[in-house]
C-alpha cells in the first residue's frame, strides 16, 4: 500500500531528514547565482567542489550557503578511487561535515562513473564514518555491491553529466527503484521541470540538478518550477498513478441512461 501524502513525507538519508527532495549541484553558477538558487528553490543540500571551498581566500563558496544547508562536497576530479578517498578526507578536515557525494571519473570524453573504483571507495569511505552517496551508472549489481559497501543512497545518471537530455536510463532507473531499498537519487541529464517530475513519478527519492538551472534564461524562476516539479511529482507517486489501457478507449463520462425520460 502507497503511503498518505503528508506534511511529514520527507526524504530520509542515514537518519537525516530533508523536506526538499530537489537537490542542489552548484558547479556552474557563481558565487550570487548559488544563493539565489538557493533560496528560490529552497533546497537543504549543496554540493561543492573542494577547489571552491577557498578557505581563508576571497572566493570562498561557503560564505554564500546559508547556515542549515547541509554540504554535500563531491569528488569531481578523481580518477580513481584512491583519489576521491583523498579528496573525501581533505573536505571533512576542512570542515564539510561527514557527507559526501562520491564520483570517480577516468573517461574525460563521456564522463561516464567506473562503478568499480566506485564501490571500492565507498567500501572505505564507509568504515570512516562518511555519509557516502556515489554517482554511478545505474545497474542493478553495482548497485547492490554499493549497499554492501555501506552507501547511504545511490544517485544514478539519468543521462551524460551536463547534457539536459533527461531520462535516457530510465528503465534501469525503475529496476533500482523497486530492488533498492536505499534512497534513489537521479544525478545528471536531468534538462527540464517536467523531466524532475517524471522521474519523482518512478518513485525516485531526489533529484539533483544543476546545468539545466545554470544554463536556462531565468535561473530564480527556473529553481522555482524545479522546486513545484518534484513536489508534484513525489505527490502523483504518493497518491498512485492512475492505470493505462492499451488497445481500448474507456468513456470518461455515462454514455447510457442519461437521455431518457
Amino acid at each position: 500500500m502507497r503511503k498518505v501524502l503528508s506534511m511529514n513525507d520527507q526524504l530520509v538519508i542515514r537518519g537525516h531528514e530533508f523536506k526538499s527532495r530537489l537537490i542542489l549541484g552548484s558547479g556552474k553558477f557563481s558565487l550570487e547565482m548559488t544563493q539565489s538558487v538557493i533560496q528560490h528553490g529552497e533546497v537543504e543540500m549543496v554540493t561543492l567542489a573542494l577547489r571552491r571551498a577557498n578557505v581563508g581566500g576571497q572566493e570562498n563558496i561557503l560564505e554564500y550557503i546559508p547556515k542549515g544547508i547541509t554540504l554535500l562536497p563531491n569528488t569531481s576530479g578523481a580518477r580513481n578511487a584512491e583519489e576521491a578517498v583523498r579528496i573525501a578526507r581533505l573536505a571533512r578536515e576542512i570542515g564539510c561535515g561527514d557527507f559526501i557525494k562520491l564520483e570517480v571519473i577516468h573517461d574525460s570524453k563521456y564522463l561516464l562513473p567506473d562503478n568499480y573504483e566506485t564501490i571500492k571507495a565507498t567500501e572505505i569511505l564507509a568504515r570512516e564514518g562518511f555519509i557516502v552517496m556515489p554517482y554511478m551508472y545505474p545497474d542493478l549489481n553495482a548497485a547492490r555491491a554499493l549497499v554492501d559497501a555501506g552507501a547511504a543512497s545511490v544517485m544514478p545518471l539519468g543521462a551524460p553529466i551536463g547534457s539536459n537530455k533527461g531520462l535516457c536510463t530510465k528503465d534501469f532507473i525503475r529496476i533500482l527503484v523497486e530492488e533498492i531499498e536505499l534512497p534513489i537519487i537521479v544525478d545528471a541529464g536531468i534538462g527540464r521541470p517536467s523531466q524532475a517530475c517524471e522521474a519523482m513519478e518512478m518513485g525516485v527519492d531526489a533529484v539533483m540538478c544543476n546545468t539545466a538551472i545554470a544554463t536556462s534564461g531565468n535561473i530564480a524562476q527556473m529553481a522555482q518550477a524545479f522546486k513545484q516539479a518534484v513536489e508534484a511529482g513525489r505527490a502523483a507517486y504518493l497518491a498512485g498513478l492512475g492505470r493505462i489501457l492499451t488497445g481500448q478507449a474507456e468513456a470518461s463520462s455515462p454514455l447510457t441512461g442519461f437521455l431518457e425520460e
